[in-house]
């Protein structure tokens, strides 16, 4: 073990070690972590290898650079995303948030929305089985947990379920949009996720604030009724350093109607 250690590059190696460190707690939450020069007198190595070895703890979100002052330990906590408890009806069928079930008593701001009618992209159409003429409700939300962009979402709902109704506004109620298509006749009873992850487009660093190097996850959730007809897509943006995601089932889960 030793040897194949020993192969790692220089750089790897302080990375490792300054991770270690972190870990167990002897640096904290915002802490400075030593400097360039620091690890170039402690290390032997040059100065690109101990920017190297910074590098690589921000961009696994360990570490911030903050201009000027040097290299911290991120003080940011990431959210423990719960898949399946956020989404059950006890949640938004009681007036609240889906995202209570993720967020404890940190403080949670909406700070860019905007609700439009649009004619949905064609793989949106084929999910909610629209005509290529049909018109979606397009609800886009900036979410922003402890002052730091965390998600971008993009809800797409067919038109002719909610005209008129407070889906169609910036704020939707108490429960959220789900809440809202239960009063309607259109309750979520069955969900699906859809998964995946890649390198941020320019405007997705920006729209996140994210770090260099930082990928991010990409989850489509589609909402059935009971007869499961798609009432909703959520195509989701998250900052990968700043969610675990978690879920929570038993082995052998009763089939829904939606999956009948």
């Amino acid at each position: 073990m030793a040897a194949t250690d020993d192969r790692r590059p220089k750089y790897q190696r302080i990375a490792d070690s300054l991770r270690e460190a972190i870990q167990s707690g002897e640096y904290g939450p915002g802490d400075r972590l030593p400097g360039e020069n620091d690890l170039m007198a402690a290390h032997g190595v040059a100065r690109m290898t101990a920017r190297q070895a910074l590098g690589v703890l921000r961009d696994e979100g360990i570490a911030e650079a903050r201009k000027g002052a040097g290299v911290f330990v991120r003080t940011f906590r990431p959210l423990r995303r719960r898949g399946i408890q956020r989404l059950a009806r006890d949640q938004w069928g009681n007036g609240r948030s889906i995202w209570s079930a993720d967020i404890e008593s940190r403080a949670l701001e909406v700070d860019q929305i905007s609700v439009s009618e649009e004619t949905a992209p064609a793989h949106i159409r084929t999910v909610l089985d629209l005509a290529a003429e049909d018109v979606t409700c397009v609800r886009r939300r900036r979410f922003v947990l402890d002052n730091k962009p965390v998600l971008l979402a993009t809800s797409y709902l067919p038109l002719d379920l909610v005209a008129g109704s407070a889906i169609t506004q910036e704020d939707t109620g108490p429960g959220g949009t789900y809440a809202r298509l239960a009063e309607l006749g259109y309750e979520p009873v069955h969900f699906r996720e859809e998964i995946r992850s890649r390198m941020p487009s320019s405007d997705e660093v920006t729209l996140l604030s994210l770090a260099s190097g930082t990928p991010i996850i990409l989850i489509c959730r589609t909402a059935f009724t009971d007869q499961g007809r798609p009432i909703e897509v959520n195509e989701m943006t998250l900052d990968a350093a700043s969610y675990v995601l978690e879920y929570d089932f038993d082995a052998t889960p009763k089939p829904t109607s939606a999956e009948a």
